[in-house]
């Protein structure tokens, strides 16, 4: 659990430098936030050191000058499109991210729902933010976007959108994820304030790529596999190594829509404030860095770790074989293995000794401990039940669950909840355990031990039910799992 990363310098610098930002364009500046403002896991985990709320902290900051616009495209609405790492839909994440952002003191002006094209979906979330109290606009398809440039800078392209609102110096627009219209909204505005008379600039702000680090960093190209689905690819910024003979690092669809800005910036402006893509970010986190090995190998698990969920969304049918095929090459570029993720072999080893499905722990010290399947526990229940009674140093072969609590539970869950599997879920073995902490001291003791599981690394042989999945999350685990199926049967 080393730090790699300077947290407090990232905050000082980040505000700094988006003030300066602000100051630059006349005290009007549209950010354009990338990836999670709220709760960046992903940097959390590349970055070590790196808190998950730091870009919320650093904005908290700017509370005075900022109000926040949260974008959700009328398409991902309409598909009910899910945010992977918290399992909730787009739609839902909004009115969290509004609940978050208030409780943080933070104003959320309104929400913009982009490329609307009459579905219906979005005609019920408009209404349902407005019984709320939310300002909410919309904003239209552009036909011929991006290229179309004298159409879409015009009163029939930007011109029918509806323009926002908005009262402070600092205008943020953020998502639930990527592909929501976070740029076309920046620039929809930008036009619309221009009619008005009104010079506002717009800047990004995205964490990753990294552009003061090298192209093929670990970092950098743990961004490339957080983002295989999109077809992402770390490059050189072109723009920036003319104009300043510097080699920085953007990826590929800011570089390719450059030339698109620059012509709609000098269509609007007269002529356009960047000179790159790199111009446009406002990214301090390179500069903050300060272990750079710790973050290099905490970049190469991450890989590792999407790569396997990937083999997960392929044997399940949520996804096709590009996305693996692209996480091999990636993991090829890092110089890294599966065997690289120590809980992979030792739950592989296991599992063949046992002759069934196992887990395997690396506890914060380094220590790799394992779960197997029992009558009465599944391995990831086991492996929990023994990774706190080792941290608890309380002996191997000690119950911290009395057998004859579990069958009772057992019992509810064959003969009166009609489940096939008779043992214990996750869930299931933290409520027992809790129960028993009432009356037993070492089951108390046991208990207690669960925040100290937060941002261990563990390593299943078999696919893992939603519920654990669930449940490792709450506990900051980071699970991987073999892709294949506890049983051979076609429904799971």
């Amino acid at each position: 659990m080393k730090i790699g990363f300077d947290n407090e310098k990232y905050l000082t610098m980040q505000s700094e430098h988006i003030r300066e930002r602000i100051g630059k364009f006349g005290n009007k500046l549209y950010l354009e936030f990338g990836g999670k403002l709220f709760d960046d896991f992903h940097a959390s985990r590349v970055l070590p050191g790196f808190e998950p709320d730091s870009k919320l902290r650093m904005l908290m900051q700017l509370a005075d000058q900022a109000e926040i616009v949260i974008v959700i495209s009328a398409g991902d609405i309409e598909k009910n499109k899910v945010r992977g790492d918290l399992g909730i839909t787009y739609d839902t994440d909004v009115l969290r991210l509004i609940d978050s952002f208030e409780g943080k003191g933070l104003y959320v002006g309104s929400v913009v729902i982009t490329q609307y094209a009459g579905q219906s979906s979005a005609d019920l979330f408009k209404s349902r933010l407005q019984k709320l109290g939310f300002k909410v606009y919309t904003h239209y398809t552009i036909e011929g976007y991006p290229s179309n440039i004298p159409l879409i800078v015009s009163d029939n392209g930007y011109g029918k959108n509806d323009y926002i609102e908005t009262s402070r110096p600092l205008v943020v627009i953020t998502a639930p994820g990527p592909g929501s219209g976070k740029m076309a909204t920046c620039l929809s505005q930008l036009y619309h304030e221009h009619k008005r008379g009104i010079h506002a600039g717009y800047a990004k702000f995205e964490t990753f790529p990294i552009w003061n680090i090298p192209l093929k960093h670990p970092v950098n190209l743990a961004y490339e596999a957080a983002t295989a689905d999109l077809n992402d690819v770390n490059m050189i910024d072109p723009f920036h190594l003319e104009a300043y003979g510097k080699t920085t690092v953007n990826y590929n669809r800011d570089v390719e829509i450059f030339p698109v800005l620059s012509a709609i910036f000098e269509r609007i402006y007269g002529e356009s404030p960047y000179k790159s893509p790199t111009d446009m970010g406002v990214n301090m986190a390179g500069n903050c860095i300060i272990d750079d090995e710790v973050c290099r190998e905490a970049s190469r698990q991450e890989i590792i770790r999407r790569y396997y969920q990937a083999l997960a969304d392929l044997a399940s049918g949520l996804k096709p074989d590009t996305e693996a095929f692209k996480l091999e090459l990636i993991m090829k570029q890092a110089h890294v293995a599966v065997t690289d993720r120590k809980v992979v072999p030792a739950a592989l080893k296991r599992a063949q000794l046992t002759g069934a499905p196992a887990a395997a722990l690396e506890l914060p010290d380094g220590r790799i401990i394992t779960g197997k399947t029992s009558d009465l526990l599944g391995p990831c229940s086991a492996l929990l039940l023994n990774a706190l009674k080792i941290l608890g140093n309380l002996p191997e072969d000690k119950h911290v669950i009395s057998p004859a609590s579990i069958e009772p539970i057992q019992r509810l869950k064959t003969e009166y909840l009609g489940s096939k599997n008779p043992r214990l879920h996750t869930d299931e073995v933290l409520i027992a355990l809790s129960t028993s902490a009432a009356s037993d001291p070492d089951a108390q003791k046991a208990l207690s031990q669960l925040p100290k599981l937060k941002g261990c690394q563990a390593h299943t042989t078999s696919m893992l039910s939603g519920v654990d999945i669930k449940q490792f999350k709450r506990l900051g685990i980071q699970v991987t799992a073999e892709p294949v199926y506890e049983n051979k049967g076609l429904y799971h």
